[in-house]
């Protein structure tokens, strides 16, 4: 389990860092993001949290986890405004990171930068497997890294892919396990083999 470095006040001259919390669908990544930022509250810090506005799955507003855990956020259009509702609070959280544009990277820097700490979740690859969004550039310029895993829908092994059930080959899709499944590396290679061989035989 991720040990915060520093929970106590700030002082005027504080240091700040970037956590990237990431996984595929299903893996708690959102739960561990709400556990982190419940924890700098109750040490009475100032908290902002931010989601992006297109994700309204389970509440225009709140972050939930798929467990139903939930707690208050801001939704923005783009990373930009992170930095104008910030103001001077010790921690900023935000979910959802991988459907930001790369500006979240300058964003996060800056805010870290100003001596907030900045705890980011997000998938860390869409459903062809391939790096999300500003996720990867954000994994590099991170103090802590936590990659967490679920359990295969296939096989019951710790799974690290987001198989999409469907043929959509839109980029971002909402959805849950009506349309994902998290899948090990094999199932998800399989996976992707027989949708090719599908699109193949309708064409």
């Amino acid at each position: 389990m991720f040990i915060e470095p520093h929970l106590g006040h700030h002082s005027d001259n504080r240091a700040g860092w970037i956590e990237v919390i990431c996984g595929c669908m299903f893996s708690g990544k959102t739960e561990e993001l709400i556990r982190r930022l419940t924890r700098a509250l109750i040490a009475r810090q100032k908290v902002e949290i931010f989601k992006p506005i297109l994700d309204n799955r389970y509440h225009t507003e709140k972050i939930v986890s798929h467990n139903d855990r939930a707690i208050r956020s801001t939704p923005v259009n783009v990373a930009g405004d992170i930095l104008l509702l910030a103001g001077d609070c010790d921690v900023v959280g935000i979910d959802e990171a991988q459907f930001f544009d790369e500006s979240l990277v300058d964003v996060c820097n800056t805010l870290a930068n100003s001596g907030k700490r900045v705890v980011v979740a997000g998938l860390d690859m869409d459903y062809t497997g391939k790096p999300f969004g500003p996720m990867p550039n954000l994994l590099a310029v991170a103090e802590f890294v936590t990659k967490v895993h679920a359990i295969c829908a296939q096989t019951g092994e710790l799974a690290s892919y987001s198989f999409r059930l469907n043929a959509s080959d839109s980029r971002v899709m909402l959805g849950e396990r009506d349309v994902y499944e998290a899948r090990t590396r094999r199932s998800f290679v399989e996976g992707m083999r027989r949708k090719t061989e599908g699109k193949e035989k309708e064409e």
